[in-house]
Formats: C-alpha cells, sequence, structure tokens
C-alpha cells in the first residue's frame, strides 16, 4: 500500500496531502486580512510557493488551480500577479468563481494541485 504523507492536519483538513507523486494543497487564504485582494493574492502566492518547496516542487509543475473571489470584478487585479506568477508555458487547468467566503474580510482564496 502506497504512503499517504499530510501536513498541517487538525479536526477538519490537513494543509497539504502528499500521494505518488501528487500534491494537493487546502484552500490557502492570507493571513494578513486588511490587505485588498492583490495584496491578499501575493501573499497567498507566497504561501504557495513555500508549500510547494516543502514537497520538493514548484510551480512549473502545477496541474490544476481553484480560485474563489468574494468579488468576480477582482479578477482583473488577482489575475495581474497570477499571470507574472506564472512561468509560461506551464499554466494550470484552472476555474475561478465568485463565491461567499468563510469570511467576509477574505477576498480570495486559492487552491492547488502539483506533481513532483
Amino acid at each position: 500500500m502506497s504512503h499517504i504523507k499530510r501536513n498541517g492536519t487538525n479536526a477538519i483538513l490537513s494543509t497539504s496531502v502528499e500521494y505518488h507523486g501528487f500534491v494537493f494543497l487546502a484552500g490557502i487564504t492570507a493571513d494578513d486580512l486588511s490587505k485588498d485582494v492583490a495584496g491578499q493574492t501575493a501573499e497567498i502566492i507566497a504561501k504557495i510557493d513555500a508549500a510547494l518547496e516543502e514537497h520538493g516542487t514548484d510551480n512549473t509543475r502545477l496541474l490544476s488551480a481553484q480560485i474563489w473571489l468574494k468579488d468576480i470584478r477582482d479578477r482583473d487585479a488577482m489575475n495581474a500577479l497570477w499571470t507574472k506568477w506564472l512561468p509560461a508555458g506551464a499554466q494550470p487547468a484552472r476555474a475561478c468563481v465568485e463565491a461567499n467566503m468563510a469570511s467576509a474580510r477574505h477576498l480570495v482564496e486559492i487552491m492547488i494541485t502539483a506533481c513532483k
């Protein structure tokens, strides 16, 4: 039986799960909720980079991304950072939708699947 590696596990979720060379990140949000959508996106991208590095991979190995925005009109501001962060030719399959967030102060949440 293959080993499943779980990190940051609590009663509700694991912040990341690795299995057979695939890395699944939980939805990541910013810690500083006083920031605007660009500030929160920048913080989330940095957290994604750190989580991927912890698993021995990076943003050149993204497979899919799910992005939730509190207000879909913030998509362009979020995409400005997202597109600068993605390496050319490494764009994942992606969904980006407007959603009711866990807190009114959360403006964006991003969930990633990558491979090693």
